[in-house]
């Protein structure tokens, strides 16, 4: 019988849903799962579960300053979130408004900014900046912290909402497996003979949008861009040839890998994907991953749910529940291993 939302829901405390990051960012718990199989640990002991050969796989995007409040031409407030930079000066955007504003209308942001409405794409905008998108986004906008962190964005966020090794600028969300690891974990890492890799996924803000459709197959994603460098594709082919195993850093690594193994093989450079992965998709690339807690009903719970189990991360939610994990994109961690036939 084919999956419906409801089976990826679950109930879940407001007061687990964490708020602001710990003092240090290895200090988090970590849930090992390894079929039926769970251990509580710590996340600075990632280390003792991995091995001299394997290799982590980690998302050097950058959060950009993807959030800016302005007006419009008719002086009624609106709330841009950039989805996407699509080429020098002109962005994919979500816009929340009152009323929506119209294809040649102007939008006033942040006090300095005029932006100039070009049309609609769907539920997105295309809006065009004077100058340079990026460089104007950076330096006027604001760090999109997800809609569950219910509070402004403060100057410690400027960097515990980004990774260590973040470098190529492009999200509008973190990818939050990554906040866990600070620059002494990466370097013991590299010391036990643990490689580390990367991929440049730009995490979109349709990451925060619910699965509206009861049936699985009615959903679409929306597309994100990705990047696949010929150097990680040879660690990871090294890496097998070694009889180590390849780690994904979070859902974002997890979807570039497979994503670029879709057709065969692995296909390096550039590209696009709405991947949407549930239950009874074959894992071509990664053997396990690090991940945070997903929200219920979320395009990401489905996704960690075919990697490890159904059954498996349903009862390893409820553990964590129980346990008083902290959840979502400041919360505690996960090592799953993939879901073994």
């Amino acid at each position: 019988m084919p999956f419906t939302l409801a089976d990826f829901d679950y109930a879940l405390p407001p007061e687990l849903i964490a708020q602001a990051p710990l003092a240090q960012r290895s200090a988090s718990r970590l849930l090992v799962v390894d079929g039926d199989r769970r251990s509580d640990s710590r996340f600075v002991d990632l280390l003792q579960w991995l091995r001299a050969g394997d290799l982590l796989v980690m998302n050097d995007s950058r959060v950009l300053h993807a959030r800016l409040l302005g007006r419009k031409d008719s002086g009624g407030q609106v709330e841009v979130l950039v989805e996407r930079l699509l080429d020098h000066n002109t962005v994919l955007a979500q816009v929340r408004a009152s009323k929506s504003p119209q294809a040649g209308s102007r939008l006033r942001l942040e006090a300095e900014l005029d932006v100039e409405v070009l049309g609609r794409e769907g539920e997105f905008y295309l809006l065009r900046f004077a100058e340079d998108a990026a460089e104007l986004i950076e330096r006027h906008g604001r760090l999109p912290l997800p809609p569950y962190i219910e509070r402004q964005a403060e100057a410690p966020d400027e960097l515990r909402y980004q990774t260590v090794y973040a470098r190529e600028k492009g999200s509008v969300a973190a990818p939050t497996a990554g906040l866990h690891f600070d620059q002494d974990m990466l370097a013991r890492l590299r010391e036990m003979g643990v490689g580390i890799a990367y991929v440049t996924l730009h995490v979109g803000a349709g990451t925060f949008q619910p699965v509206r459709a009861s049936k699985l197959t009615e959903h679409r994603m929306h597309t994100e861009r990705y990047d696949l460098p010929p150097a990680t594709a040879a660690a990871i082919a090294a890496t097998r040839a070694g009889g180590g195993r390849v780690v994904a850093v979070g859902t974002t690594s997890l979807r570039t890998l497979e994503s670029a193994a879709l057709d065969g093989g692995l296909k390096v450079g550039a590209g696009e994907t709405a991947l949407f992965v549930t239950p009874g998709f074959e894992f071509k690339v990664a053997d396990m991953l690090v991940t945070n807690f997903h929200l219920p009903k979320s395009t990401l719970l489905m996704l960690v749910a075919a990697f490890a189990g159904m059954e498996e991360i349903r009862s390893a939610y409820q553990h964590a529940i129980a346990a008083r994990y902290r959840f979502f994109s400041y919360g505690d961690a996960m090592l799953l291993h993939r879901r073994r036939e």
